[in-house]
């Protein structure tokens, strides 16, 4: 069973490489939004996003077995995560990508020595096909120190952020919803903790009204991050477990999300990092004056198509 004590060993083994990142104020932000806001820029962690926290605490597992190669399947942070956690632990990385693949990702995830391998246009055909290759299949959510690592952002929280109310968090798989929220359930379970998910990508949100994992097909939103189908298998019972909400936004909430982050703060963010800064600037959480920790998970951003994601 995961618990507070297996995120925060988590949180010692991974502290060399993975960053404590920031938390940003603006005057502005908090204005709009009727809050007090306290962004927690994952968006500036190693590698562009959080997802190197779960990789480099799966991948040091994995190294310390004696293991010698790994396996990813991902076209974006999770491939990027695993190829700087392989070459962190001298271990080769084999991440498969889709066919169509941006060159920029493809670019990223070879810049860390990674190999690349294009297969299929879904996740679900990169991850049956990286599943028969050689090597250890490091999962992007499903796996306990996958999810122990994305906690460990829930502790830092609460570290830097005194007396809060609302902590958001984007969810697609739900690996870092999973972690943060049993980082912050089992250290102080009058925090409010609430996802965030784009509205026509909204497999959790439908899942929790049912609850149950609730399978919508392939999905088209901006946020490419949370193009997942189906809640992952492991993370959903702690999602319905704990959660206190799950609030959805519009592509254009999205888009607008970003434009502020660059044009107010002078930060870059990816579409699936803005969903949190949406749901706030969008007034889904019918709440003011309260102490909100958005959490901005990712600015990777395909410079070449950023045009796309202007209002």
């Amino acid at each position: 069973m995961m618990s507070i004590d297996a995120i925060q060993r988590a949180s010692k083994k991974i502290r060399p490489i993975v960053k404590e990142t920031p938390i940003l104020t603006s005057k502005q932000l908090s204005e709009k939004c009727n809050n007090d806001i306290f962004v927690k820029a994952e968006h500036l962690q190693t590698t562009g996003s959080f997802k190197i926290r779960g990789a480099m605490n799966k991948v040091s597992d994995v190294a310390a077995k004696g293991e010698t190669a790994i396996i990813a399947a991902s076209s974006g942070n999770h491939g990027q995560a695993v190829a700087f956690a392989a070459k962190t632990f001298g271990l080769q990385a084999t991440i498969v990508v889709p066919e169509d693949a941006a060159i920029p990702k493809i670019n990223a995830i070879q810049a860390y020595g990674a190999n690349i391998i294009k297969h299929g246009y879904t996740s679900e055909e990169r991850i049956n096909y990286a599943k028969t290759l050689e090597g250890t299949f490091i999962p992007p959510y499903d796996d306990p120190l996958i999810m122990e690592g994305q906690g460990t952002a829930g502790l830092e929280i609460l570290d830097q952020v005194k007396d809060i109310d609302i902590v958001l968090v984007p969810v697609g798989g739900g690996g870092l919803l999973s972690g943060v929220l049993l980082a912050i359930k089992q250290t102080n379970p009058a925090i409010k903790v609430i996802a965030c998910e784009p509205a026509i990508a909204d497999d959790t949100y439908q899942s929790y009204k049912q609850e149950k994992r609730v399978h919508i097909g392939q999905t088209e939103t901006i946020a490419d991050g949370l193009r997942t189908s189906i809640p992952g298998e492991m993370t959903f019972p702690i999602v319905q477990q704990y959660v206190d909400d799950v609030v959805l936004v519009t592509e254009e909430e999205i888009k607008a999300a970003m434009m502020f982050m660059y044009e107010r703060m002078k930060q870059v963010v990816e579409p699936s990092g803005a969903v949190t800064i949406a749901a706030c600037l969008g007034k889904k959480l019918q709440v003011t004056g309260k102490r909100i920790v958005p959490i901005v998970s990712g600015g990777n951003v395909d410079l070449f198509s950023l045009h796309h994601y202007l209002p």
